[in-house]
């Protein structure tokens, strides 16, 4: 790995950790740089160009990562279970791949509420343009369903998911165990496909 590339990815591992931990407006860039170990408080915007460069390598780096499972996966896929796997799966399996404890599932789960973050997340969309087919197509198996009901519940999808996740995550590293990253995504996909599914109440 280049010296460059090094330096870029010990400055996304500190930002991810220091975020998860303390919040996203909370941690400075200079904060960041010296939990990296570099010596230039100007590193995030040296190598990212600023705040919204480094979130945003970050928010791509996990959706890059997951693109080509949700591919395979979607491709195989026959049902709305199987689209729901396919959306939920990958996360569940990347988070698998981090060392623990890790930092990955509650900083993304901080990301979703944090207003500069939120619009630099759709933007960082554009590298996952699996996750937007596999939605449209579990709409498309609940088309017999009030199209905005169907609509908010899919919404709720990635909510659940990053909130589970980093509760999982969170809770991992205080008990000093392994998280069950599998389990979490087969229980996630069945909860989420018996959500989308659920009975309609007037």
């Amino acid at each position: 790995m280049a010296r460059s590339d090094a330096a870029r990815t010990a400055l996304l591992d500190a930002a991810e950790r220091l975020f998860a931990q303390s919040g996203i407006a909370q941690v400075s860039d200079r904060k960041v740089a010296e939990a990296a170990g570099n010596t230039n408080h100007s590193a995030v915007g040296y190598y990212f160009g600023g705040r919204g460069g480094l979130l945003r390598a970050m928010v791509e780096r996990h959706l890059v990562g997951l693109e080509e499972p949700r591919r395979a996966m979607f491709e195989r896929s026959d049902s709305l279970l199987g689209d729901v796997r396919s959306l939920v799966v990958p996360v569940t399996d990347a988070l698998a791949e981090l060392p623990n404890p890790s930092w990955r599932a509650r900083f993304l789960s901080q990301a979703l509420h944090d207003p500069f973050a939120v619009p630099l997340i759709r933007e960082a969309e554009e590298f996952a343009p699996t996750a937007a087919l596999i939605t449209r197509s579990v709409m498309s198996r609940l088309d017999h369903l009030d199209p905005k009901i169907v609509s908010g519940r899919a919404r709720l999808m990635m909510r659940i998911v990053s909130t589970a996740c980093a509760d999982i995550e969170a809770r991992a590293e205080k008990d000093g165990q392994d998280p069950q990253w599998r389990v979490a995504g087969n229980f996630l996909s069945d909860a989420i496909a018996g959500m989308l599914t659920a009975p309609i109440s007037h």
